[in-house]
């Protein structure tokens, strides 16, 4: 379980924010609200990025609310998928496995990953050679294999075509479950929260409200 409590942020000249959330494992959680309701600043205080001056974020109970971004079980889909063009997929993925990992493990993991998101064979392609829709797989790719309980999705379909995107979603419900992981999105798309979300929270005035799927 995924629990956020009391976590209290505050930016110069600016209302205080303070976030109560709980997400279940296998659960999609999404979060709206309008530009600088504080979406991006719940993301940066999960993740690590942003210290919170009170509350805490639990992970099974376990609190890694003091610990910094590098250590948190906590991976991140954003809307730019970060690759670095000139290396090959694998080479990409590679970057995110511990370079003590023999070469055969790191290898037969990348090649899992790749099926796992529909781009089996793809490894030695260049990330500047594929399409809008492949490189978000790929970034999924890493995800997988960072094999982390936290998953923050910060509009991460909105460049993608219709059908690309309806592919990822389906993609990521399916891994959801199969990972048990605790997901939150955070998106201005009603798409993503009507076929994504099993609960959804308005953000405003700097405090989650839950609201009715519907």
């Amino acid at each position: 379980m995924l629990r956020i409590d009391q976590l209290g942020f505050t930016y110069a000249g600016y209302a205080p924010y303070l976030f109560n959330l709980t997400v279940a494992p296998g659960e999609i959680t999404a979060v709206t609200g309008v530009s600088g309701s504080g979406k991006s600043t719940l993301l940066d205080l999960i993740a690590g990025f942003l210290r919170p001056v009170g509350g805490t974020v639990l992970i099974d109970e376990q609190n890694i609310t003091a610990l910094p971004p590098e250590q948190r079980p906590v991976s991140i889909l954003f809307q730019a998928d970060n690759l670095f063009d000139h290396l090959s997929v694998a080479a990409n993925l590679a970057l995110g496995l511990p370079k003590a990992l023999p070469r055969s493990e790191r290898d037969a993991r990348i090649t899992s990953a790749l099926k796992d998101v529909g781009l089996e064979g793809l490894g030695p392609r260049r990330a500047a050679n594929l399409s809008g829709g492949q490189k978000q797989r790929v970034a999924l790719a890493r995800t997988l294999l960072r094999d982390r309980p936290i998953l923050l999705l910060d509009e991460p379909f909105s460049g993608l075509d219709p059908e690309t995107a309806s592919a990822m979603r389906q993609l990521v419900r399916d891994l959801t479950k199969a990972r048990q992981w605790h997901v939150i999105i955070v998106s201005h798309d009603e798409t993503d929260v009507k076929t994504l979300a099993s609960t959804h929270f308005a953000l405003n005035e700097g405090t989650l409200s839950p609201l009715t799927l519907g």
